[in-house]
């Protein structure tokens, strides 16, 4: 792995200037994972927050070839980018070695674009997919995805008086793509650079597909205040929400083991979207939250092999 003084000297290839939010946790992921990428990278990226935000024709905030995709099919676009390099290569007109990463929103990742995504690992290309999760569909409106948590309120999902938010667990991803078998798949998170940096590295490295889910907040979404972004994250792994592991060719391993973590609601209470649950009568929302977290935490430590 790269030291803090090497990496200080690669160039970020997401230059400032775009029109993103103030606190989006969208540039923060993008700026640490092609940082640990240190070789010429091609990036594709989903129709979402971060290409509408970043390239604004004729303007363009990235410092790298770009491909814009649909909503679905940025895995499928630049698997055959990836493909087509291949055989470029094998015939000698392509000589220097070149990275291949497609970035999407959870909503182009774990719902609209899943079969995309899923076809490209099984295929075995060698590519990295990073999916910014910010937990909602921000760019179109807040309307609730796959990984919406328990009990956020959204557009879709609204607290009222029926029910108290999204009333599913968010869909597990992570554990998805680590069911397909591929080199490398991590989770991380934007408030733990060094983690996520080290775990773009290995991503980049590894022979074959790799996928990486960054835990990037989004102050409009969460009712957060924009120079909030990264404390709520580190609550989100301090808590158990957003566990921060690894699996590198099929072992697992956790990567934050605090001897006790923080109750559930020091991350939940400072994010609007889940006032409704601190208000008289969902005590009972909050417990049966609180032993999601401790039910997913002690599986995924039995898996990790950590007692």
């Amino acid at each position: 792995m790269a030291t803090i003084k090497e990496i200080s000297k690669r160039e970020d290839l997401l230059s400032g200037g775009h029109r993103l939010c103030a606190g989006c946790g969208a540039s923060i992921a993008v700026r640490q994972v092609l940082l640990g990428a240190n070789a010429p990278v091609v990036v594709g990226s989903a129709t979402g927050c971060l290409e509408v935000s970043t390239t604004p024709f004729p303007f363009t905030a990235w410092k790298t070839p770009f491909i814009h995709n649909a909503f679905e099919n940025a895995a499928a676009t630049i698997s055959g980018v990836e493909a087509a390099y291949q055989a470029l290569k094998r015939k000698g007109k392509i000589k220097k070695d070149i990275k291949f990463v497609a970035f999407g929103g959870d909503g182009g990742t774990y719902d609209i674009g899943l079969q995309s995504l899923s076809g490209a690992m099984e295929r075995g290309h060698d590519m990295v997919y990073v999916c910014y999760d910010n937990g909602a569909y921000m760019n179109t409106g807040i309307q609730r995805s796959g990984a919406t948590p328990f009990g956020a309120a959204t557009t879709t999902s609204p607290a009222g008086k029926v029910r108290a938010g999204k009333p599913q667990q968010r869909k597990d991803l992570t554990q998805i793509m680590a069911a397909h078998n591929i080199p490398y798949v991590a989770q991380a998170s934007v408030s733990h650079w060094k983690d996520l940096i080290e775990k773009s590295e290995k991503a980049f490295a590894a022979e074959g597909p790799a996928f990486i889910n960054v835990l990037a907040p989004c102050p409009r979404g969460w009712r957060i205040k924009s120079d909030e972004t990264v404390e709520i994250a580190k609550l989100a792994v301090q808590t158990g929400f957003w566990p921060l592991y690894e699996v590198e060719d099929g072992e697992w391993k956790l990567n934050f083991k605090p001897k006790e973590l923080k109750p559930l609601v020091d991350f939940l209470k400072p994010q609007g979207r889940f006032a409704h649950l601190f208000k008289p009568g969902n005590e009972h929302l909050l417990e049966e939250y609180q032993g999601q977290i401790n039910k997913n935490w002690a599986q995924l430590k039995k898996r990790c092999g950590v007692e």
